[in-house]
C-alpha cells in the first residue's frame, strides 16, 4: 500500500470564470435547439427526437445553473468581504456590544 500514498500535497482548486463558463454553455445548448428544430420532422422520421429534447433539457438545466453559480459567486465574495462566515454563518450575530 506503500506506493499508494501520496507524496506531495493536492494543488487548489482552479477558480475561472464559471458563472460566464455556465452562461455561455446554456446559450450553446439552446442554440443547438434551435438549430435543430426546423429539422423536427426528419428528427421525428428517423427516431432521433430525443436530440432536439436533450438541446432543450440541457439550456433548462442551464439555466438552474446560472442560478446556481451566481448565488456561490456571491456568497464568496461576500465571504472574502467580511460579511459572512465560510459556513454561512453571520459573525457576531445577535450580539450587542
Amino acid at each position: 500500500m506503500e506506493k499508494w500514498t501520496p507524496r506531495h500535497e493536492a494543488p487548489e482548486p482552479l477558480e475561472g470564470p464559471v458563472v460566464a463558463t455556465v452562461t455561455g454553455g446554456t446559450i450553446l445548448w439552446f442554440v443547438l435547439f434551435l438549430a435543430q428544430l426546423p429539422f423536427y420532422g426528419w428528427f421525428d422520421d428517423h427516431g432521433h427526437t430525443w436530440w432536439i429534447w436533450t438541446c432543450l433539457a440541457g439550456a433548462g438545466l442551464g439555466l438552474i445553473g446560472i442560478w446556481y453559480v451566481r448565488g456561490r459567486d456571491a456568497a464568496i465574495k461576500r465571504a472574502a468581504a467580511g460579511g459572512t462566515a465560510p459556513d454561512g454563518s453571520v459573525p457576531d450575530a445577535g450580539v450587542r456590544h
